[in-house]
């Protein structure tokens, strides 16, 4: 059985990030305690103010919903380093108004990153060669979000088109995916 509340706590946050629902019993076998302590670690989050719902029955579980506010996240390893080798290199690119945000975020994250993780983290920086160069046209969060939703809804994109010899046209197009390439 495990004692040590504020590590159980923390591996408990980080197994209800996971985008499914948790058994009681299988958080409780995976924290080596009690059913009765899975309900009171529950508690104790949502007195944290993470935003944990519970189903009832016998098909029933808890897991983390969206809430009013962004609480603290609890990252492993990979994710840690995922994340900031994701906001280095969304520090000087095409989309419109995160580079600042990015900047700002990945020196948060750096700050409590250990050791080992920033190595990795920079020995992927060196390692990796963006396609872009961070001086060419960018695009708007807003614009780049309808854009990645129409290729989530496998729907028709209609834009405005300007050819090398400026010549103007309409296009519409069945994007696939979106590609960060300047």
């Amino acid at each position: 059985m495990t004692t040590d509340t504020p590590a159980r706590l923390l591996t408990l946050l980080s197994l209800l990030q996971t985008p499914r629902e948790w058994p009681g019993g299988e958080l409780a076998d995976r924290l080596g305690v009690s059913r009765r302590t899975v309900r009171r670690d529950i508690d104790r989050l949502r007195e944290l103010g993470y935003p944990v719902q519970a189903t009832m029955g016998a098909d029933g579980g808890y897991r983390l919903v969206a809430g009013k506010a962004m609480p603290p996240l609890v990252l492993d390893d990979e994710e840690a380093v995922a994340i900031a080798v994701g906001l280095r290199a969304g520090a000087g690119h095409a989309v419109e108004g995160l580079d600042e945000a990015s900047v700002r975020a990945l020196a948060k994250l750096e700050q409590v990153l250990p050791s080992r993780l920033r190595h990795r983290v920079t020995t992927l920086q060196a390692a990796t060669t963006p396609l872009t160069s961070g001086d060419g046209p960018s695009i708007a969060p807003g614009t780049l979000t309808v854009m990645a939703s129409t290729v989530a809804g496998h729907e028709r994109l209609r834009f405005a088109y300007r050819t090398g010899d400026g010549t103007e046209s309409r296009r519409v197009t069945e994007p696939y995916r979106l590609g960060a390439a300047g």
